[in-house]
């Protein structure tokens, strides 16, 4: 909805006059350290995505994964027309990073369209289950390209996490199948843009990352759908429909939970949406979760909370270096 800081700094040091109003509603909003807030909103996002994973795995029965991704970002794009339109009072297009948005929404399609594409072959809960290698790509990424700070008991608890998904799906599963390594690579173009995401958020307005996301993914697979399409029935554009608001929603609140932590630390929730879609692949494809899923879930949300609690500790301990620091 408004441009960032810097792209209101240059508008202001040009010489055409400016109307006050637009320059007090032109700031994207900081950076916040509140890390609970942004877990809540992590696992909020959780719930939307589920959805949009269950009904894209439907789809793929009829439709090819390009066709399901381009009318999710179709959807994706139309939502946030009113942000595109130059005249639009709502117009939020400037951007000082357009490199990093254009990677973001690269990187965002690559995301779904592996996964999607993996769908196609695997059962949801153990196609979901490989994706959720995601949270290790990410807390190596963050030191590389954040220079964040991981400690050991958090490595930890992250491979905890990730040992937890190796439960879920165990050798010799249908996830070893060839087309497991698609939910791998969705993974990690998922912890790419959460690193772009985190790398803007605080510097762009959230609608100009959404609306660069959207038209970067419209944009590329518009040039691939035409070879693979597949006239769908009004039924298939419906749910194609719910695929894009329900992942668009989810990605909005990821963009903002991400202005109140640390990528290392958000993305380990990420893995209760292993709940959602193992809920929801059981009352609509008939899947029900086995004890090895119940047992590396349970590694899962052990990990989760243990980062939470891990949190809690270093905010307290911050609290009292402040309070004491007045007296050194």
């Amino acid at each position: 909805m408004t441009p960032p800081p810097a792209a209101a700094a240059r508008l202001d040091s040009i010489s055409m006059p400016m109307p006050e109003k637009k320059k007090v509603g032109r700031r994207a909003p900081a950076r916040v350290d509140h890390p609970f807030k942004g877990i809540a909103l992590v696992l909020l996002s959780t719930v939307f995505l589920g959805c949009s994973d269950i009904t894209a795995k439907y789809l793929s029965t009829s439709l090819p994964s390009i066709e399901i991704t381009w009318i999710r970002f179709v959807t994706f794009a139309l939502m946030f027309t009113p942000v595109m339109l130059p005249r639009s009072p709502l117009y939020a297009m400037h951007t000082q990073r357009l490199g990093l948005q254009l990677m973001r929404g690269a990187a965002l399609l690559g995301s779904s369209l592996f996964f999607i594409t993996g769908l196609g072959f695997l059962p949801i809960a153990e196609a979901s289950a490989t994706g959720f290698v995601s949270p290790l790509f990410v807390t190596a990424l963050s030191i590389i390209f954040l220079s964040e700070k991981v400690g050991m008991r958090r490595w930890i608890a992250t491979a905890i996490g990730l040992m937890g998904v190796m439960i879920i799906l165990r050798p010799g599963s249908s996830a070893f199948h060839v087309a497991a390594v698609f939910p791998i690579i969705s993974a990690f173009c998922w912890a790419a843009a959460l690193i772009l995401t985190r790398m803007i958020s605080g510097r762009e307005a959230v609608v100009t990352t959404m609306a660069y996301s959207a038209l970067t993914g419209v944009a590329i697979l518009s040039v691939m759908v035409p070879f693979v399409w597949v006239t769908p029935s009004w039924t298939a554009i419906g749910l194609g429909i719910v695929i894009g608001v329900a992942s668009t929603v989810g990605q909005w609140i990821i963009v903002l939970a991400y202005r109140y932590g640390d990528a290392s630390v958000l993305a380990p929730f990420s893995y209760t949406q292993l709940l959602w879609v193992s809920i929801l692949g059981f009352f609509i494809f008939g899947e029900l979760p086995d004890v090895w899923t119940i047992t590396g879930a349970a590694f899962i949300v052990a990990s989760g909370l243990y980062i939470a609690h891990r949190e809690r500790i270093r905010r307290a301990q911050l609290l009292i270096l402040e309070e004491r620091s007045p007296n050194a």
